[in-house]
């Protein structure tokens, strides 16, 4: 305990903590939170019964959505949870919890080995492809507030500090400094109990919400469209295992080496990294070719972007025109696209 920050230790010794590092034997349904993310915390009943999660990040940085007040504000509003209405002990489970190394990607590693949150990822889209089930739609999962107009102060994740105009927020009343108390069932107290209600929300319809304007309780419908989950996901690194690979990587280049090309700074143009996969290899490309797209298109993004641009956009066997820019010269190769080997 002496290792926790002084101002949230106090707080920590109201719970029993407990840190999983391997996602081995974890039960899902349970521990369900965003695999994607380094860190997450749940707050829980021993019972099984959640009162609520912490943790979150956008496509920005990993650090921009979490802070150690916004962790105490939703450790606190747990612990009133817990003392106000402790849940009775639920019946035995009647069948055995539903793991990662149950599906049948777990089992090509090592039984020694530990499966990564991302895995989950990776495990489940494997399984889904395997079945006929899969939808490109599945990627995008834990939706961001900003996807209903909202953004959320990071000190206290339930108070909305932003409300986008003709958004679904703002098209049911909700204002600045407005409380979040309920978002498609789950109670709210943070970042993370936000993107778990948006999670399970509908692709389209009527996403039902409580929140609490100048002390006044107010209960209405987000209504959500058709694609309305959509955001920038290219920081996810369970996307690393979608096909096909884009087979090119690097650095972007800066705003001058790009304006002495006379390419706008956001322009896609990056330069290929040491390593060159044989498919690009075959293709033609070089280290240090400078990637500007594909197909002629104009694409407005970086190279991380790119990468899911293409998983996103083009299939397997797909035949695609890659545009670099070599010693000055701009060069169109022809290059199929493939799959990754099982990890």
């Amino acid at each position: 305990m002496a290792r926790l920050d002084s101002s949230i230790a106090d707080l920590a010794r109201e719970f029993v903590l407990l840190r999983v590092t391997n996602m081995r034997g974890i039960d899902l349904d349970l521990f369900d939170f965003d695999y994607d993310l380094t860190w997450a915390a749940f707050f829980m009943h021993p019972n099984g019964t959640v009162y609520g999660r912490y943790g979150g990040r956008d496509a920005n940085a990993p650090e921009n959505q979490v802070s150690l007040d916004g962790l105490k504000f939703a450790m606190e509003l747990a612990l009133v949870a817990h003392r106000k209405n402790t849940p009775a002990r639920p019946a035995a489970p009647k069948k055995s919890p539903r793991t990662a190394d149950q599906y049948r990607a777990a089992k090509r590693l090592k039984e020694t080995s530990c499966i990564h949150c991302h895995q989950v990822y990776d495990f489940r889209r494997e399984a889904l492809q395997t079945a006929g089930k899969w939808r490109l739609e599945e990627v995008w999962v834990y939706p961001q507030p900003d996807n209903i107009g909202i953004r959320l102060d990071v000190n206290q994740g339930n108070r909305i500090i932003q409300v986008s105009k003709k958004s679904p927020a703002d098209q049911i009343g909700m204002k600045r400094d407005d409380t979040l108390v309920k978002l498609n069932g789950t109670a709210i107290a943070s970042l993370a109990d936000v993107q778990y209600a948006l999670h399970n929300a509908p692709e389209q319809g009527n996403v039902p919400v409580t929140w609490n304007h100048r002390q006044q309780m107010n209960h209405d419908f987000l209504k959500v469209a058709s694609g309305w989950r959509k955001t920038d996901i290219s920081w996810r690194w369970s996307l690393r295992g979608l096909d096909p690979q884009p087979d090119v990587h690097g650095e972007d280049l800066g705003p001058g080496d790009k304006k002495a090309l006379g390419l706008s700074e956001k322009s896609l143009a990056f330069r290929q990294g040491n390593f060159v996969s044989a498919t690009a290899r075959q293709a033609g490309l070089r280290q240090n070719d400078v990637i500007l797209g594909v197909d002629h298109k104009s694409l407005m993004m970086s190279a991380r972007e790119f990468d899911v641009f293409m998983r996103l956009n083009y299939r397997v066997g797909d035949r695609v025109i890659l545009n670099v820019l070599r010693d000055g010269q701009r060069v169109d190769l022809p290059m199929t696209l493939a799959a990754r080997n099982p990890f």
